[in-house]
């Protein structure tokens, strides 16, 4: 498909952004952030906030949110030394078309985040503000394609949204935790909260890991563009395991204190209605952006376009319907689907670059890679299954059992190969 448009026009979708390209830690560390801002996770932090006495609920919540950040900024690393987002890296580890597999996978799961947002956005608004139910549907129609607008402008529209909307959740969350801390009676009160609810340590890592690792293993569409590895690694850090534990946090933190989890609940239950709707809109519209500029980059890989624009609302499009038809109710289901089948695709890329290719990514232009990467898609399928059936940390299991598995596939295929080779040469 020939594409009259300049990669740097459309945020390079199909090539590795150039250094002269690459932007500061601060502009990266805001986008990151916004991603990280999500509703759903404090929903996740909430179900915990429950289950556990306050300083084990610390703990869960400090570790699930450390692993998936040092998850997401290995990827980060790969992919500032590199140059390139997953859906470009998956065609080493799994082939040219085995690699739309992977796109596929990634670019319906963020689909399904922004039916989700969009819907949430919708549906809260006709209930906190007192409007006719008539309007959710048409509201979902006008957030499902505005929040897509910074998408479409690319990186710079993403990072001047955060720039505006980061520091003011901040601040909001900061002035409704200050409340908080004083309704439940201080550190002493907190303390003194017996959980209500049973959950497992192990299944409590998990949902705080699951939650997001779709975002994770997704945000080297950002990372690409870090000036170093150690400036993607500090900036996924920052943004997965403070910015995605805050938000964990506050679920929790709610739950705790109102029976709540969601901060724009929270806020209504203060008194601060007016600005759990501004709360509510900043959250979503700082991840939805991400998530359809996600889709857009794992579409353009998967029809081979340039177009990252025009994929970028024809994504706005899909996740409207899939909001119109109910994607509200869909979550619980949408966010197990999450844990169990995507990590497996980051384990697999980190393999296949440290271990497959030495820390060195041939150039794209120049290499022929096979339609199907055999031992990328084996260790894949092998991740999966064990995630899918272990009783432990599934997400966690699912990256290390897909990375240990192409690392075998690859040490004894190359050794077969040097056999049959030595045995030639006896010939």
């Amino acid at each position: 498909m020939t594409d009259q448009v300049t990669p740097k026009e459309q945020d390079y979708p199909l090539s590795p952004v150039p250094m002269d390209q690459r932007k500061s830690f601060w502009s990266m560390g805001l986008v990151l952030l916004g991603f990280t801002f999500f509703t759903a996770t404090m929903w996740a932090g909430g179900s915990v906030g429950v289950a556990f006495d306050f300083p084990t609920m610390l703990m869960v919540l400090a570790i699930g949110n450390l692993l998936l950040g040092t998850y997401a900024a290995v990827l980060g690393y790969i992919a500032a030394k590199s140059g390139l987002n997953t859906a470009l890296m998956s065609r080493f580890t799994f082939g040219e078309v085995g690699s739309k597999l992977s796109d596929f996978i990634l670019g319906f799961t963020q689909i399904g985040w922004y039916a989700w947002g969009t819907a949430t956005m919708a549906i809260l608004l006709v209930k906190l503000t007192g409007m006719p139910e008539s309007l959710t549907t048409p509201l979902m129609v006008l957030f499902g394609f505005g929040f897509c607008i910074t998408a479409f402008i690319g990186y710079r529209g993403l990072e001047w949204l955060s720039r505006f909307a980061v520091p003011a959740m901040i601040i909001l969350v900061a002035v409704s935790m200050t409340i908080a801390t004083s309704d439940a009676g201080g550190l002493s009160g907190l303390l003194a909260i017996s959980p209500t609810d049973d959950m497992t340590v192990a299944a409590a890592i998990t949902l705080v890991f699951g939650t997001f690792v779709s975002g994770g293993t997704q945000a080297t569409n950002w990372t690409r563009f870090a000036r170093s590895g150690k400036t993607a690694v500090i900036a996924t850090l920052l943004a997965f395991f403070l910015g995605n534990g805050l938000m964990t946090l506050i679920g929790a933190f709610g739950a705790l204190v109102y029976q709540q989890a969601d901060i724009v609940d929270i806020m209504v239950a203060q008194g601060l209605a007016t600005l759990g709707i501004l709360m509510l809109f900043l959250n979503l519209w700082t991840t939805q952006d991400n998530t359809v500029y996600n889709f857009a980059v794992a579409g353009c890989n998967l029809i081979r376009t340039r177009r990252r624009r025009t994929v970028t609302i024809g994504g706005a499009a899909i996740g409207t319907v899939l909001a119109v038809m109910g994607m509200y109710e869909w979550l619980i289901p949408f966010l197990v689907l999450l844990g169990t089948f995507i990590p497996p695709i980051g384990g697999v890329i980190m393999a296949s670059y440290f271990i497959g290719y030495k820390r060195q990514y041939p150039d794209l232009t120049t290499i022929t890679l096979p339609a199907f990467n055999v031992p990328g898609l084996a260790a894949y399928a092998i991740g999966s299954a064990a995630a899918y059936t272990s009783p432990w940390i599934a997400p966690i299991v699912g990256v290390l059992v897909a990375a240990l598995s192409y690392s075998v596939i690859l040490v004894v295929s190359q050794a077969v190969r040097e056999r049959r080779a030595q045995a030639l040469g006896a010939v």
